[in-house]
């Protein structure tokens, strides 16, 4: 007779195994795992039943543990302590033991206690230390002594009273509007509770063996020993009566192993004020970091540079904080504070000069930027240049012989000009220095501006200007401003034909004031967003970074440029003093 195994029935177990598996939440393996522990310790520790539950129960504590994630690989030397673990733990049947691995249990669920923010999960958590503790010293520590006897009303308590915080860690279920917290291992408080609990543990035990008295008297006495201990040792740890206390002695010893923190910091501070360059700050903090007394030797690995100061020892420390790694040698083996003390240290090193390399950085950007504003500026400059010599060739194509008079009087007033502007435009080019701006006589300035553009349809009209007014402006300024305004209020008019445009000059208090307006459509409210505080993308009627580099040379220039008018039939440019901008907007 043979048997046939079918391969998609023992594939579909496994998948419903391995589904059942990771149904289980963190207190499922945990209520399992105390179930297992407490049938285990109820019945003799050599009865080969109690043996397999133990087995279980160290079982469901490798499911259940924080020690190790799931994911993570175990190494052979790891997997050599598990199966050691388990058999002494199973094969020993010793209640020293098993009060030692209660005391372990107890350090590692207390311990992460004070991180679990869900409140079901840290009930969970306080059901499963109140089981351990409850059955470490009313079961397995009476059975340290060998006359000692529990009574029936104890042991029914044992056996089935504390069973109920055992299974009701099985059924609870953390909220879902409450954010479940991963066990994580605290070493600092489960290695506190877990000598808290050895003392209490030892301690009954030296003062039943001594006194040969009853066990819940030396029970009792010991927590009252531990609690007066853990008052006076509160009261120390910060007191009222002068005494620095022991929780900052603690605290000056986890930052200031071997030299005064503020000292580096100090030092640190003052190299940073005196070096700009990041490299040449590496190599000085290293060599301040190697003066420290426990440390023999400095090595560092920068951007563009690498060194070593000091001698090299086998124990080493490396760290590396964004381009910057540090390898610190020290005289003997490091402590872990000191490791800490050194990663503190080197971390600030790091700060600093990742604070230098963004500065230079930032230094080479502005620079960069620099360029290319002044760049586009006198593109743009050249470009309206361009403008003013085709309306000039326009103007000699289309005159007659009757024009021909004008015409030259026209070339012989504005080539010069344009020349000059030209002129200016290549020694600002060639210079590292911007220029400050020329004043011009406001009169004679509107002048040449209405003979460029006396072939365009444009109107001009002026407030408060005579020919005999000694008022200037900044021709530099003013000439940018009116032909990029007047360009693209041209290029409107191409797209809509008798556009009707009109140029105002406004002669006020302090200065004078550019008006160009038209009555075409107004300007998109995306563009206006965005008009003079960045470059925006050419559109059919311009508006693109020639306003933008207008604008900002008119708050270096501390004039305004703005849209005072955005509305069907009136749109408006003013260029104004700022003063008088703000108040005029106000």
């Amino acid at each position: 007779m043979s048997v046939e195994i079918n391969p998609a029935s023992e594939q579909v177990s496994e998948t419903k195994a391995t589904r059942l598996i990771g149904a289980l939440r963190q207190e499922h393996w945990l209520s399992l795992m105390l179930l297992a522990l407490h049938g285990g310790l109820i019945l003799e520790l050599s009865d080969p039943l109690a043996r397999a539950l133990l087995t279980t129960h160290f079982g469901l504590f490798l499911l259940w543990q924080p020690l190790w994630r799931g994911e993570q690989r175990l190494v052979v030397r790891q997997v050599v302590l598990i199966l050691v673990a388990g058999a002494v733990l199973v094969a020993a049947g010793s209640w020293w033991l098993m009060a030692l691995w209660i005391s372990v249990l107890f350090s590692l669920i207390g311990g992460n206690m004070p991180g679990i923010r869900n409140v079901r999960q840290r009930i969970g958590s306080m059901l499963a230390a109140l089981y351990l503790l409850s059955v470490l010293l009313m079961w397995v520590v009476p059975h340290l002594f060998e006359e000692q006897t529990i009574p029936p009303v104890v042991q029914a308590t044992v056996t089935y009273g504390l069973l109920i915080p055992a299974a009701l860690i099985f059924f609870i279920r953390p909220q879902k509007t409450e954010r479940q917290t991963v066990y994580a291992l605290d070493l600092f408080y489960s290695v506190l509770l877990f000598l808290l609990v050895v003392v209490l543990v030892l301690g009954s035990f030296v003062i039943k063996q001594i006194s040969h008295g009853n066990y819940i008297v030396a029970l009792t006495q010991t927590l009252f020993g531990i609690a007066l201990f853990l008052i006076v040792l509160s009261l120390l740890w910060d007191p009222r009566a002068g005494f620095v206390g022991i929780g900052q002695l603690v605290t000056r010893y986890f930052l200031s192993v071997g030299i005064p923190f503020e000292r580096w910091m100090h030092s640190l501070a003052a190299i940073a004020e005196r070096v700009d360059d990041a490299d040449q700050f590496a190599v000085l903090a290293a060599q301040e970091l190697a003066v420290l007394p426990w440390v023999s030797g400095v090595r560092w690995k920068a951007v563009a540079s690498n060194g070593e100061v000091g001698e090299r020892t086998k124990h080493i420390t490396e760290f590396s904080f964004g381009g910057l790694g540090i390898a610190v040698y020290t005289r003997f083996s490091p402590s872990p504070a000191l490791v800490l003390h050194v990663r503190l240290l080197a971390r600030l090193l790091g700060d600093y000069y990742e604070s230098k390399v963004r500065a230079a950085q930032q230094r080479r950007n502005a620079y960069m930027q620099a360029i290319y504003e002044t760049g586009s500026r006198l593109t743009h400059d050249v470009k309206n240049l361009l403008q003013s010599l085709r309306s000039l060739c326009n103007a000699a194509e289309t005159s007659g012989e009757a024009d021909a008079e004008a015409v030259r009087w026209l070339m012989r007033r504005q080539l010069p000009q344009i020349a000059q502007r030209l002129q200016i435009t290549l020694d600002k080019l060639a210079s590292d220095v911007s220029s400050a701006g020329e004043q011009s006589k406001a009169f004679d300035w509107w002048e040449g501006l209405k003979r460029r553009f006396a072939y365009e349809p444009v109107t001009f009209l002026e407030t408060g200007l005579t020919p005999d007014s000694d008022g200037t402006l900044h021709a530099e300024l003013f000439d940018s401003v009116s032909d990029n305004l007047l360009q693209n209020a041209l290029l409107k008019r191409r797209l809509s034909p008798g556009l009707s445009i009109t140029i105002t000059l406004r002669a006020r208090d302090g200065g004078y004031a550019l008006n160009v307006c038209d009555d075409g459509e107004p300007v998109a409210d995306s563009v206006v967003e965005r008009l003079f505080e960045s470059p925006v993308s050419s559109s059919k009627t311009g508006l693109g970074v020639g306003l933008y580099q207008a604008g900002r040379y008119a708050r270096e220039s501390s004039y305004e440029l703005r849209l005072v008018s955005n509305e069907p039939g009136r749109v408006c440019f003013e260029l104004a003093p700022a003063e008088q901008a703000q108040v005029a907007q106000a």
